[in-house]
Order: C-alpha cells, then sequence, then structure tokens
C-alpha cells in the first residue's frame, strides 16, 4: 500500500488485545486475513465521545484471522489495550509517527478524519468544521484561555475520492 489509501473505514469486526513487549494483537471475532492488509492502519478503542481511544498503529504483518503483528507503538497511549473495539484505515502513515495525534495530551485533541464531498458540502460540516477541501485532514480542537472552543485544521493529502463511513463521526459531536 501507498503511503495513504481512500479508506476512511475498512470492514473490521471484533475486539483486540496488544502486547506491547511483541507489538502483537490478538484479535477475538476478528477477520484479519480476508479484511485487512499489510500498511493499514489499526485504530485502538474507538473515538466516539464515550468510549477511549488508545491511538493509531500501523499494521505489518497478518498471521491469521486472529493475529498480527504492528510496527511500532509510539501513536498509542501506553494504556493497556485488552479485549478493545477498533477500526481499521488507511490514512496516512505520517500521522502514527505524529504524538500529537495520540490520546496522551490533555489539553488539546487532534484526529484525522477522512473527508469526502457530497452535495450538500463537505461531509456535512457546519461553518465551525468546515475544510477547503475534500482529502485527509488533521482536525484540532482546544479550548482557548477564555473558556472558547477552538477548531484549526490542517490538509494532510488533498485528494478525491475519500471513501468514509463517517465513523467517528465528522465534525465531531
Amino acid at each position: 500500500m501507498a503511503l495513504w489509501g481512500n479508506k476512511d473505514n475498512v470492514t473490521s469486526t471484533g475486539t483486540v488485545t496488544l502486547d506491547y513487549s511483541t507489538g502483537q494483537v490478538t484479535g477475538s471475532g476478528t477477520t484479519f486475513v480476508t479484511d485487512l492488509s499489510e500498511g493499514q492502519i489499526i485504530r485502538f478503542g474507538i473515538k466516539d465521545g464515550v468510549g477511549t481511544y488508545y491511538g493509531d498503529a500501523v499494521i505489518t504483518g497478518i498471521t491469521s484471522a486472529t493475529l498480527l503483528t504492528i510496527g511500532s507503538t509510539m501513536g498509542l497511549s501506553g494504556a493497556a489495550i485488552a479485549a478493545t473495539d477498533f477500526q481499521v484505515s488507511e490514512l496516512p502513515k505520517s500521522t502514527v509517527l505524529d504524538d500529537s495525534y495520540s490520546e496522551t495530551h490533555t489539553d488539546y485533541d487532534k484526529y484525522a478524519y477522512g473527508i469526502g464531498i457530497t452535495d450538500t458540502g463537505l461531509a456535512g460540516a457546519t461553518a465551525q468544521y468546515g475544510v477547503a477541501h475534500a482529502g485527509w485532514v488533521g482536525v484540532t480542537t482546544y479550548m482557548d484561555n477564555h473558556g472558547s472552543l477552538r477548531v484549526k485544521s490542517e490538509v494532510l493529502v488533498a485528494a478525491s475520492g475519500i471513501q468514509t463511513g463517517n465513523t467517528p463521526l465528522y465534525p465531531p459531536s
């Protein structure tokens, strides 16, 4: 796979457990061999405002339907990951190596989204979360010193044809 693809959400089922010392991910109810590919990004946890999101890692090997290997734990929070929901994406690999995208920060929230153009605008984005065009976009949200929500976005890869399931929801709630 190239440095990025065009699928924001790849079909994935089951839960995963990570062994930080080996980089091995063990699945339960998973179908790694048929659904995933080396080079895709596995996103541990679900970023939905309710659950815990642990960060992202690049899949470097798939051994079976229930066993895969990641290249590095650098993009992960360091918290134990056991029987956890996951998603798979083809977002830019560079985001995994940028620790500002991990869950280790308490003063801001940063996440990469695949944004596709629809006939009603960019993924139905409100003006506050609007982006200039489709592609892979990094969005940072934080509260300023006056208690006002601030939103910054940066285009990581301008691209058309992004396939998104809009999970997590963009714009975030």
